[in-house]
């Protein structure tokens, strides 16, 4: 005859979670309610701690208050939030006895624990309605509240709705119903973070993606906000399907992403294309050149002034080229900088004696005023060579009357750079055009009558080439008086 042991039969019978560990919290006896309750089978609880098992993250040491507070007193009663295997929080009315050998020793403390979760959504899901039902129902936003272990206790008509929900479907349900699996982790964290917080974060948001009731996914902007209801906290979630935002910024990054290629293939083709258009023109200076000194023929006065038109116009729009060309290789990455050593003193006279006639045509005058000592630089010389160039032709160009300077020292207080400027008494800028002059293809006289002719890229250039070497370009003015540009140039590029 079969000997019964009716006190093991009796406690897996019970349905309530009851379970006999270590006075340490070891688990020695995990019985089927246990099992039905939280998840682990006996094999698979035996000889680790419940703070292992099914405690949330940060209520560790709670659970060790609980087990000091049971020693020492020899009982306890709580009700608490607990986790299970799959991670879902469930709200557990809990009470712990010490069981103590002859000689009053602790061996083991006997726990009962009964999953309390349905009861405790009914009476948040009471106590939200009353108090919250008809306030979020007027709201345009899906919302959904739920307690602290992440059960739904009360949804609007909206929520029901985006999410694909007959009304009250979704009461008791925990909220990572609503998300894809990806994000149940997250969320359990965030709901615990709020349980724990005594003042929780306000309107924590995010983007994600929600999950309808027949599986689809789309996405979604909510924002978790805390909301204080008697003895707990409960969490808002304001939910707005951002399907259409979502396909809006994706057809304009598409299009961004068109725009950008078709800009970098224009930038490419123009950068290898400079030969081919550089040299047609300069055969046509070269050959109008060859004309105006009679080489192959006397000219008449006439076909003089003619020639002359041809190659000032040719020469104008070889300059516009170059400086596109120059743009165009800037933006597509091509420039090559080199690490020239060189005398800057020598390279402005060579600027200054180049512009020199294009002055004394204007009735200008053009000084060039180097300072004494060392004007070595290591930079590329082109470069520096064209900025200087730029802005002295633009200093000459916009001056009618008095003259233009050029000076270069060293910085004040500094061994690390030189200043270069282009002095003029020209028409001046006014303070509130500065921010526009360095935009490309830009022009201060857009009247019907244009003044001065330019194609707007001159100090656009001058300010890219300047960045590029490590530089800078400033600009003071007072207009009817005149402007000065400093080229500020690094003594060594780098």
């Amino acid at each position: 005859m079969s000997t019964i042991d009716f006190g093991q039969l009796i406690l897996d019978q019970t349905p309530d979670a009851l379970i006999v560990t270590t006075p340490q919290g070891a688990v020695e006896h995990w019985t089927r309610g246990a099992q039905a309750v939280f998840g682990y089978t006996a094999a698979q609880a035996a000889g680790r701690t419940l703070a292992d098992l099914i405690v949330p993250p940060g209520m560790v040491n709670a659970e060790l208050a609980l087990i000091a507070a049971t020693l020492d007193q020899g009982f306890a009663n709580y009700e608490s939030m607990r986790r299970t295997r799959d991670g879902a929080l469930l709200y557990i009315d809990s009470s712990s006895k010490a069981i103590r050998d002859a000689d009053g020793t602790v061996r083991h403390i006997l726990w009962s624990k009964k999953d309390v979760t349905a009861l405790k959504v009914t009476r948040d899901a009471a106590l939200a309605a009353a108090r919250f039902g008809a306030l979020v129902e007027l709201l345009p936003d899906a919302i959904v509240m739920a307690n602290a272990a992440g059960r739904i206790v009360l949804a609007n008509r909206q929520a029901e709705e985006l999410f694909g929900y007959r009304q009250g479907a979704l009461r008791g349900q925990p909220l990572e119903l609503l998300m894809p699996d990806r994000y149940h982790g997250p969320l359990v964290a965030q709901q615990v973070a709020h349980t724990l917080a005594p003042l929780p974060p306000t309107g924590f948001g995010r983007e994600l993606f929600g999950r309808r009731a027949n599986g689809d996914e789309f996405p979604v902007e909510i924002t978790l906000s805390p909301v204080p209801a008697e003895d707990e906290v409960l969490v808002l979630s304001a939910i707005r399907d951002i399907s259409e935002r979502k396909r809006i910024e994706h057809a304009l990054q598409e299009k961004n992403e068109a725009l950008a290629d078709a800009s970098l293939a224009k930038d490419q083709f123009l950068s290898s294309m400079s030969h081919e258009l550089r040299t047609p023109l300069n055969a046509i200076i070269g050959f109008t050149g060859t004309l105006l000194m009679g080489l192959p023929g006397p000219v008449n006065a006439d076909q003089t002034h003619q020639l002359r038109t041809i190659q000032s116009s040719a020469r104008h729009l070889l300059s516009l080229i170059n400086d596109i060309l120059d743009i165009t290789k800037i933006a597509s990455g091509n420039v090559e900088l080199k690490s020239d050593l060189f005398d800057c003193r020598a390279l402005l006279d060579g600027v200054a004696a180049m512009l020199a006639p294009l002055a004394r045509q204007k009735g200008l005058t053009l000084e060039a005023r180097v300072a004494e000592g060392d004007m070595t630089l290591r930079t590329d010389r082109r470069a520096v060579q064209q900025i200087v160039i730029n802005l002295l032709n633009n200093a000459i160009k916009f001056t009618e009357r008095g003259g233009v300077r050029l000076e270069a020292r060293r910085e004040p207080g500094s061994a690390r750079a030189l200043l270069i400027d282009v002095v003029d008494t020209g028409i001046g800028i006014a303070p509130e055009q500065r921010e526009l002059i360095f935009r490309p293809f830009t022009q201060l006289d857009q009247g019907t009558t244009r003044q001065f002719e330019g194609t707007g890229l001159g100090l656009h250039l001058s300010d890219r080439l300047a960045t590029l070497i490590g530089g800078s370009i400033a600009v003071r003015s007072t207009p009817g008086e005149g402007s000065v540009f400093t080229l500020r140039v690094p003594l060594r590029q780098g």
